[in-house]
């Protein structure tokens, strides 16, 4: 097995002595989510670097840091490809819920199509706390976890032939629009990845160049930690707490297992 296999998946507790096979992608997926957080702190502290595999297994793997989707979807997509898998990087458009409309930052969301047995999977490990957890076939069938109920609808728009709905558990009574993909649109390279990346420090419109955001799955549910706020969800029932800078500094440490004078 690869190095860059092995480390990962030992980082996030999943057994890496044989090869993971299609069935296991869901406790793969929820170990994932639960061991490396979607964060933004190196953009808040101005200290992104180039996005390539080496500088994402430094980060994620070496430094246990967490990412925004277009570092974490091309980590787990390189495990995918070493284990076997037929899989490619995907972009995609968020759908804004408060404005009702899509991302002024356009196809700047990254997630991976894999293909199993004649039909394609939408895979994601980048979208904060509206994860599927699991694989989400293009059939359009309901794929549930324990963050909700997820399904992929082919509607062809500006932003793409696809997208992904979802209701989250103790959180939608209805289905929502995540985001809308292009299906036969691959990422080619790193330098679309660091486009998008720019496109997210820079933007003016961009939700994660203005506050520090982590977020990641529990046994119980999600925590979600900002410079204002603490976040949790156990056993589907919510606490929000109002906090200080200095309890963020604790709560960094508490939760996440971070210091941000070490970033």
């Amino acid at each position: 097995m690869n190095n860059i296999s092995r480390r990962f998946l030992g980082k996030v507790g999943f057994p890496d002595h044989e090869r993971i096979a299609f069935h296991q992608l869901d406790a793969l997926l929820e170990q994932t989510a639960k061991s490396i957080p979607f964060e933004n702190l190196r953009i808040i502290a101005n200290r992104t670097r180039p996005i390539s595999m080496e500088n994402l297994v430094d980060k994620v793997l070496v430094r246990k840091e967490g990412g925004l989707c277009y570092e974490l979807n091309p980590l787990l997509h390189q495990i995918l490809v070493e284990q076997g898998f037929h899989a490619v990087l995907t972009r995609g458009t968020v759908f804004n819920q408060t404005k009702g409309a899509y991302a002024a930052t356009g196809s700047t969301h990254v997630a991976i199509l894999l293909h199993h047995r004649d039909q394609t999977y939408l895979v994601d490990t980048g979208f904060g706390g509206n994860l599927p957890l699991k694989p989400v076939p293009l059939s359009g069938d309901v794929a549930t976890s324990s963050n909700g109920s997820f399904k992929v609808s082919e509607v062809h728009t500006a932003y793409g032939d696809y997208v992904l709905e979802m209701k989250l558990k103790n959180k939608d009574d209805d289905w929502r629009i995540g985001y809308a993909f292009h299906s036969g649109q691959a990422v080619r390279d790193f330098s679309e990845l660091n486009q998008i990346q720019s496109i997210i420090v820079e933007h003016p419109q961009s939700s994660f160049n203005k506050h520090p955001l982590l977020t990641k799955r529990t046994d119980r549910g999600s925590m979600t930690l900002t410079d204002s706020s603490f976040t949790q969800w156990i056993n589907g029932t919510m606490t929000k707490e109002s906090i200080n800078h200095s309890v963020y500094k604790q709560y960094l440490r508490q939760y996440f297992g971070r210091d941000e004078s070490l970033i």
